[in-house]
């Protein structure tokens, strides 16, 4: 049985753009706010919404004696930044996220791979049990198992070579178990994505950005639509007709949309925003997150906090709300090296038992030896205490 696949589209985004920029100035100022996460809307446009928004003067029979103020294109202007930054962060975070978590769970994939490698290579481990521990990654504990393999390798009862392959399985299916959680947050992060594309700017936002009542919102909308759409198939038309007529109808603003999306992501300016409290700190802590060094519950908070700002250490102000998390995340993903030997090297690191102490290396004295002040700390010491009229250290204290 054989499918056909689906016909091309052949709407591209500077036919969306010529069909915009040829509309009249209503027009293009109503579906750059629609689509306001892809287009900008203009100084002029700005001081054309200014100048149509009703003036409540005229409704109490007082005309309008001057024209547009200075603080009339301010608020307007503001109203137009506050919104398109907030649809470009989301579409932003969302296009991180998912470029993040795709990277991680490929990466957790490899570490496994390499572990599974080198049980089998180096400690000659059957495929059996590696499909056996492959099995039952999802359900097993690794912090008892860790705790017990440890006090096995304190008390002698295991050698090195037995700890390190026990070890290197347990780290094997919590690379495995990692992937697998990754890939179901990607899953969510990709669902995210894509409502975050298709998202138009809802009425009430197009609203309080113009500055007009719902009643001519609603309406200039509808009829703005409906010419934008049927000028876009005549676009379609002209451009290859013999084309066009042989493919099925598209639903041309869903179209509109996913061709827009396509288009490169503007990234943001960003700014340490005080997550983690210091930003070596939060570089620090992605390091380990990138290459799975976090407690599983510590990674679970911590991705939170970088896509959602949900630290009580970040700031949560809109203005200064950023992504600066995401995108140091994928700067560490892009500068490490990600070959065979740099995977080998951090499983045998990882896994390898800790130095023990040498049977002639015996504990000092339990009592911490006494260090002798020096003038210096005698004087200050004694200016705290206070001296009485004989120049002797008082005793109140």
């Amino acid at each position: 049985m054989t499918t056909t696949a689906a016909p091309a589209s052949l709407l591209t985004a500077d036919i969306i753009r010529s069909v915009i920029d040829a509309m009249p100035m209503q027009g293009r100022i109503m579906l750059r706010l629609i689509m306001l996460q892809y287009f900008d809307v203009t100084d002029e446009e700005i001081l054309y919404m200014v100048a149509d928004q009703p003036d409540p003067r005229n409704v109490s029979g007082t005309k309008r004696t001057n024209g547009m103020t200075k603080e009339a294109i301010k608020a307007v202007t503001d109203r137009r930044d506050q919104y398109r930054r907030q649809v470009r962060l989301k579409r932003e975070r969302t296009w991180l996220q998912c470029e993040s978590l795709g990277r991680l769970a490929r990466l957790r994939e490899d570490l496994a791979a390499r572990a599974r490698a080198i049980l089998a290579e180096r400690f000659a481990v059957s495929g059996e049990t590696l499909d056996a521990l492959q099995a039952s990654a999802r359900t097993v504990l690794p912090r008892p198992a860790i705790r017990q393999l440890e006090q096995r390798w304190d008390t002698d009862e295991i050698t090195a070579e037995d700890y390190q392959r026990q070890r290197l399985s347990i780290e094997y299916q919590t690379q495995l178990r990692m992937a697998e959680k990754y890939h179901k947050r990607l899953n969510l992060a990709e669902r995210e994505r894509q409502t975050a594309i298709y998202a138009p700017l809802q009425d009430h936002e197009i609203g309080h950005v113009w500055g007009i009542p719902a009643g001519s919102l609603a309406a200039r909308k509808v009829k703005y639509l409906t010419q934008y759409l049927q000028a876009i198939q005549m676009a379609l038309r002209a451009s290859a007709p013999d084309a066009a007529a042989t493919t099925s109808p598209l639903d041309l603003w869903k179209e509109t949309f996913t061709v827009l999306a396509e288009q490169p992501i503007e990234r943001s300016l960003s700014t340490y925003d005080g997550l983690e409290k210091t930003e070596s700190a939060l570089i620090d802590k992605l390091t380990l997150m990138v290459w799975g060094s976090l407690a599983e519950e510590s990674e679970v908070k911590f991705w939170t906090s970088l896509v959602f700002g949900a630290s009580s250490n970040a700031m949560h102000s809109e203005i200064t709300r950023n992504l600066f998390g995401l995108q140091r995340l994928t700067a560490i993903l892009n500068d490490m090296d990600t070959s065979r030997e740099a995977l080998d090297e951090e499983l045998f690191k990882r896994t390898a038992p800790r130095q023990k102490l040498e049977a002639g290396a015996l504990k000092g004295s339990s009592e911490p030896a006494v260090k002798e002040l020096s003038e210096m700390q005698s004087q200050i010491l004694n200016s705290m205490r206070g001296e009485d009229a004989t120049g002797r250290a008082s005793d109140k204290w």
